[in-house]
């Protein structure tokens, strides 16, 4: 009974040693196939770094206004008897715009100028009459006071008179009417907009850092979302003699020429300051760059061998330090050299010594000035 148990049990032990066997061979097996076939490529989008000019420049977003611009007021009030002006006409300086009913004003006026010629009458009687020494010193005074204050009256009520009558202060474009014929105006209703749209402000703020680098004079390009892939070319007129104490920016005034009217009062628009001459940088695009708590890094491709003395090209992670930017580019101080091929997609699926196979059928955007594009 002994020996049949004995010999049942190394039985068991034999064969579930084979299985066990046959396991491990098999892994080991399928180890080295699998190590024998190695990591698969990755596919991936590729650049050359390549030196391309700079022109050192200062970006900011700015406001436009007009050289000379006004909404046109009343400075008195009074009903509206007369509108000289079409709506979008061109006026030249001190046009009549509008008439205020002055009916009233113009006859105290009359009885004002009757109250003068008086006064003028009884001053020179009273001149003849001291000349022979009829009256006294006084009472030439007197009438001579009375004379100038008859006078002064007049000249104020003419003044008031003038004011009913609403002039361009410049020549421009008018706007859009606000008021009608026969409408009463409080004194500062505007009436209407007046636009000199010959030169143009742009009124942009920039850090104080830049102080050392801005200077009057300096070319500056601005573009509109209004006029796509166009620029507008003016220079630095005005510097701000003050930096905001609350952003520590300093206010900068450009002046554009705009003889088409193009570009209007009240506009959004991007300018660029150029502050320097054209320098060379190393030039990527922006999403060859992984940027993490370490710094930036790139893939740089490499052309090498495998055992079998066949090319194959392999990833290799280098450090760099990235410089300024513009639009989908970015500038590498250090780390990169030109002509080294650069990973531009794909570099989330890569590590040192990654085989790559490059596709650029496909490309990331490289654009240095990219537009939007409304869909």
């Amino acid at each position: 009974m002994f020996k049949r148990m004995l010999i049942m049990l190394i039985t068991v032990g034999v064969v579930l040693g084979g299985v066990f066997g046959f396991i491990e061979f098999k892994g080991r097996m399928i180890k080295q196939y699998m190590a024998s076939q190695g990591e698969p490529p990755q596919t991936v989008s590729t650049i050359t770094a390549s030196y391309q000019d700079w022109l050192p420049k200062r970006e900011a977003v700015a406001s436009l206004r007009a050289a000379q611009g006004v909404e046109i007021s009343s400075e008195v009030a009074g009903s509206v008897s007369a509108i000289h002006f079409k709506q979008g006409d061109n006026v030249a300086a001190n046009t009549p715009l509008l008439q205020l009913r002055a009916d009233d004003e113009i006859a105290k006026l009359n009885s004002l100028n009757a109250t003068a010629e008086l006064a003028r009458i009884t001053f020179r009687r009273s001149e003849a009459q001291f000349n022979a020494k009829a009256i006294s010193q006084q009472t030439v005074d007197i009438d001579r006071a009375n004379l100038n204050v008859a006078l002064a009256n007049v000249a104020v009520q003419q003044a008031l008179i003038d004011k009913k009558t609403l002039r361009a202060p410049f020549s421009g474009q008018l706007g859009i009417r606000t008021i009608d014929a026969g409408q009463f105006l409080a004194a500062g209703t505007a009436i209407t907009t007046l636009q000199n749209l010959d030169i143009l402000y742009a009124d942009f703020y920039l850090p104080q850092q830049d102080l050392a680098v801005l200077k009057t004079g300096q070319a500056v390009h601005l573009q509109t979302d209004a006029y796509p892939g166009e620029q507008f070319g003016g220079e630095i007129s005005v510097i701000d003699p003050k930096v905001d104490s609350n952003s520590r920016n300093v206010l900068v005034r450009a002046t554009f020429k705009n003889p088409n009217h193009r570009l209007l009062p009240g506009m959004y628009a991007k300018v660029q300051v150029v502050v320097g001459t054209p320098q060379p940088f190393i030039t990527v695009p922006r999403t060859a760059i992984s940027f993490n708590t370490f710094g930036a890094t790139v893939f740089v491709v490499d052309e090498q061998k495998d055992d079998k003395g066949q090319p194959k090209r392999s990833a290799r992670q280098a450090l760099v330090t990235t410089g300024a930017s513009r639009g989908d580019q970015i500038s590498v101080a250090k780390g990169l050299n030109a002509g080294e091929t650069v990973v531009t997609s794909g570099q989330i699926k890569l590590h040192n010594g990654s085989t790559v196979l490059i596709d650029n059928s496909q490309q990331p955007s490289n654009d240095p000035a990219p537009q939007p594009i409304d869909q």
